[in-house]
């Protein structure tokens, strides 16, 4: 990744607690951090000293975006870790937009292939 990362603040409009996260999700905190856990969901802090927190857009219609979970897996399988993650789902990559509008509107396939190639 970068040298200089951008505030992920900037890049994110939108974040949730743990506690927002898992009520939009209608699961317990707990099942949240097993989710976490389990890549399924990827935490940051948004800005330099602030608490851990999930990006709302990762959350749709009370269910995890449809791909998230694959694409958290695969990046975290080549060594990546959630802020990192986080970083290039949100960073426009010309597919149009960016991988997490792609995920959200259903058409995340390419968003995929451009994971794999660059995640391993």
């Amino acid at each position: 990744m970068n040298d200089k990362a951008p505030e992920l603040g900037d890049l994110v409009p939108t974040w949730l607690d743990w506690s927002q996260a898992a009520q939009a999700l209608d699961v317990s905190v707990n099942k949240l951090r097993t989710m976490l856990k389990e890549h399924q969901l990827a935490t940051a802090a948004p800005r330099e000293g602030a608490g851990l927190q999930i990006p709302a857009e990762m959350i749709q219609d009370g269910l995890i975006v449809k791909g998230l979970p694959g694409l958290l897996t695969l990046f975290h399988d080549g060594g990546w870790n959630d802020r990192e993650c986080i970083e290039w789902i949100f960073t426009d990559q010309e597919l149009p937009g960016r991988p997490i509008d792609a995920l959200r509107e259903n058409r995340g396939s390419e968003a995929k292939r451009r994971a794999q190639a660059i995640a391993l």
